[in-house]
């Protein structure tokens, strides 16, 4: 998925406005300011890409999610299955792993988008 699609999402679940999330940039050291957000926050059309200083796939966001939110494999599943996305628990611990090991999976967009729905509709419910 695109850097901008993940941010939305985030900024969405978090219930966050830009400057809030010019604040938690900031945590990250990252200097943004919220016009600079709202840039980058435009559909794909109108703005360009952002753009991270490495590479950043489907993998390492699910992982800083799952840390960001305190779940579990079992957490993540529930989450999926209220999305009626199908997947199975090894299919899960297999995208924690790292890259380079035998059971590593890769995180596909569709999984990453469902699983963003369903923590957002998670999340939203708790409040």
């Amino acid at each position: 998925m695109l850097s901008n699609d993940i941010l939305r999402s985030v900024r969405y679940i978090l219930k966050a406005n830009n400057t809030d999330l010019a604040r938690i940039l900031a945590l990250g050291n990252v200097d943004a300011t919220p016009e600079q957000i709202a840039i980058w926050l435009r559909k794909d059309e109108a703005a360009p890409a952002l753009t991270a200083e490495r590479r950043i796939n489907n993998n390492i966001v699910l992982k800083k999610l799952r840390i960001a939110f305190s779940l579990k494999t079992d957490d993540i599943l529930a989450i999926l299955t209220g999305q009626l996305f199908r997947v199975s628990m090894p299919e899960i611990t297999a995208m924690m792993r790292a890259p380079d090991h035998k059971n590593f999976r890769e995180c596909g967009d569709q999984f990453m988008r469902y699983f963003l729905r369903g923590l957002a509709a998670r999340e939203h419910a708790a409040k």
